[in-house]
């Protein structure tokens, strides 16, 4: 998730050890390690899959709990060719449990084919799936992570009427809403509210994560902290609201829910700027944090997170809506609507979209929309590639509240825009082709 965000004009990588930073800087060749475990653990994921849709029948079992199984089987074998197809192309379609005798040569197929196997996945899953669980199976995949995932598959395909079908199916499941606290809704203690469709569920003690101290460490730059609106709508370089004397106020409300800036409060202290992250950027993410503003709180032990990521929210419902309805039909009602119900949860401080705006102009709206809302949580990346505005925004260096500047950039539109294959897959699959540039 974080690693995704370092790839961003958002914030960096501080010590490289994924590759993200290389990445960043242009140079996302087939060793690094973000590259080839992404690869190599979908490929783990789908041979788990496979191998229990191929095996299941044989079990005696009660036969509704075996469709159920069967479900979430297909539903987490299109989630990661999901991923896989997003960031490498098309890959080996394989739907039978691992052989290398007969799977180790395989070549790649279409993007258009595996896509077509995602969506078959996803239909079984969400015909089979249950709404919800008890408490007991808390966190298992449900119907509405399936059509949400459908959604987020067809919207980055540019499938735009499967994805405002797929986006409204989950709305008309009446069980998700916006979470009236937009800080709150990433704190452990409202874990599983009302706009989580999918999250990863950490068992702690014996599973946790280290995302307390990762989000604070001060990687985030001042691109994104200059791309929060006013509260009058507009950015901060045109509206006459903005102080450069206190940049935080008068802000679009999830800046302060979002990020620790100097001036801010964070756990009960005012951030003066002599703290670690300051150092680095002077701003830093809350998301994922223990912390909240007005409150000492003690932090958990170091790699002790048990924080659950969330995949997939009920807000990215409604902004793939008005993204889909923009690009289908223009900025429609429907498409204002959806976006305007974002924006609403967050303060009444924040004004409605603009009407009357063109689809060219609302696509910019939307496009911001996206990045403000899931500030953190991974989706800015696929965003601008699927956009086709990494080669713009990547091309810009990083820099801190000052204007220094932390990382340079590089993105080649020419190659950048798909991740290569790792080369220990080349070299072991003659008939495996290596993605263009690499």
């Amino acid at each position: 998730m974080l690693k995704l965000e370092d790839i961003t004009p958002n914030s960096f990588e501080i010590d490289d050890g994924s590759g993200a930073s290389s990445i960043a800087r242009g140079d996302n060749n087939p060793t690094l390690p973000l590259i080839n475990s992404r690869y190599s653990i979908t490929y783990e994921g789908i041979g788990r899959t496979n191998t229990l849709l191929a095996n299941i029948d044989l079990v005696p079992m009660d036969e509704e709990l075996k469709k159920r199984f069967k479900a979430e089987a297909r539903f987490l074998r299109a989630f990661y060719y999901h991923n896989l197809v997003e960031y490498y192309g098309g890959v080996p379609l394989i739907l039978d449990p691992p052989n290398n005798n007969t799977q180790g040569q395989l070549p790649r197929n279409t993007k258009a084919e595996v896509l077509e196997v995602i969506y078959a996945d996803l239909d079984a899953a969400a015909a089979d799936l249950p709404v919800s669980y008890t408490s007991t199976d808390k966190g298992r995949v449900t119907k509405g992570a399936a059509l949400a995932l459908k959604a987020r598959t067809a919207l980055y395909n540019e499938n735009w009427t499967e994805a405002i079908t797929a986006a409204q199916a989950v709305i008309d499941l009446n069980i998700y809403d916006l979470y009236p606290d937009y800080r709150g809704l990433f704190l452990l203690e409202n874990e599983g509210n009302s706009e989580v469709i999918f999250d990863i569920q950490f068992q702690f003690p014996e599973v946790t994560n280290n995302y307390h101290e990762l989000f604070q460490q001060g990687n985030v730059f001042k691109d994104l902290f200059d791309a929060y609106l006013m509260t009058d709508g507009e950015p901060i370089n045109s509206s006459g609201l903005y102080d450069l004397n206190n940049p935080n106020a008068n802000r679009d409300p999830r800046l302060s829910q979002t990020l620790i800036t100097i001036g801010s409060m964070f756990n009960g202290e005012l951030v003066t700027g002599d703290e670690l992250f300051a150092d680095l950027t002077g701003y830093a993410f809350k998301k994922y944090t223990y912390f909240v503003d007005d409150e000492k709180r003690t932090p958990p032990q170091p790699n002790q997170s048990e924080i659950n990521p969330i995949v997939i929210r009920y807000a990215e419902i409604l902004l793939t809506i008005a993204e889909a309805e923009n690009e289908l039909n223009g900025p429609t009602e429907r498409a204002y609507e959806a976006i305007n119900q974002v924006r609403n949860r967050v303060s009444v401080e924040m004004p409605d979209v603009t009407l009357g705006l063109s689809k060219e102009e609302f696509r910019d709206i939307v496009r911001l929309e996206r990045r403000i809302e899931f500030a953190g949580e991974g989706l800015y990346y696929k965003d601008i590639i699927r956009w086709r505005t990494a080669e713009i925004v990547m091309n810009a260096d990083g820099s801190d509240k000052d204007g220094n500047v932390i990382e340079k950039r590089s993105f080649n539109a020419s190659r950048d825009y798909l991740w290569p294959l790792p080369d220990r897959d080349i070299l072991l699959n003659s008939n495996l082709e290596q993605n263009p540039g690499y």
